[in-house]
């Protein structure tokens, strides 16, 4: 059986990939943001925060990294419309994003925290600085630096897990894709052509957060 490749069906179908291509960058763009930042705030809270928050930190990265990313997505989009909160397509596919990469960089983050030398803290304190203000101030900035090749490569893992939020309508790049094969019925063009477009928005982002990490952790800032 000889088949033919066709691609003209590119030229009907752009804004429809250019839509998804979009959303899956908005979607890495806060997802990204904002679990870093949660991963941070949770980095502390398990290394150097108050005795009783070390628990509840814990059994939420527990249970976000021992659980399917597309369950927790169902959880967000289908469960918490049960308690009162009604959440969009959209809006669910960030928080799920957010809530995911929060746990795992937080451990990440956490391995740096840890490598950091006690004379560092022992500086800060001889500063007067608070805990939190040592943190802040003397040790963040290194740790990131170890870890930041680390948490890139989460950063990208999670915005290729993205393709998953296409389950709940959310109209990424996949979404498009299963729209277009679902009209041409051109199933092997039409994901070859998001593998593609998958791959370049991989490197490109890892280009983009290396180029971010030598910005803010310039090697002489650190030593």
């Amino acid at each position: 059986m000889n088949y033919h490749f066709e691609f003209g069906w590119l030229f009907e179908y752009y804004p429809q990939i250019l839509k998804g291509i979009a959303i899956t960058l908005q979607l890495i763009a806060v997802g990204g943001v904002a679990g870093i930042l949660l991963g941070v705030v949770c980095a502390w809270a398990r290394a150097l925060g108050p005795a009783w928050a070390k628990p509840f930190v814990a059994a939420y990265v527990e249970l976000i990294r021992n659980t399917p990313f597309l369950i927790q997505l169902f959880f967000i989009f289908f469960g918490l419309p049960s308690l009162g909160f009604q959440l969009s397509e959209l809006q669910a596919a960030n928080l799920a994003m957010v809530v995911n990469l929060g746990a795992y960089s937080c451990e990440i983050i956490r391995a740096g925290i840890q490598a950091t030398p006690k004379g560092q803290f022992e500086a800060g304190a001889s500063l007067a600085m608070t805990p939190f203000e040592t943190f802040r101030h003397v040790v963040l900035v290194p740790s990131l630096q170890r870890i930041w090749p680390a948490l890139s490569s989460q950063v990208v893992i999670v915005m290729l897990g993205s393709a998953v939020v296409s389950q709940i309508a959310a109209e990424d790049l996949t979404f498009a894709a299963n729209f277009i094969q679902s009209r041409t019925f051109r199933a092997f063009e039409a994901y070859m052509v998001s593998t593609v477009v998958y791959l370049m928005l991989a490197i490109l982002l890892r280009q983009v957060l290396t180029m971010v990490g030598g910005y803010l952790f310039p090697r002489s800032a650190v030593r």
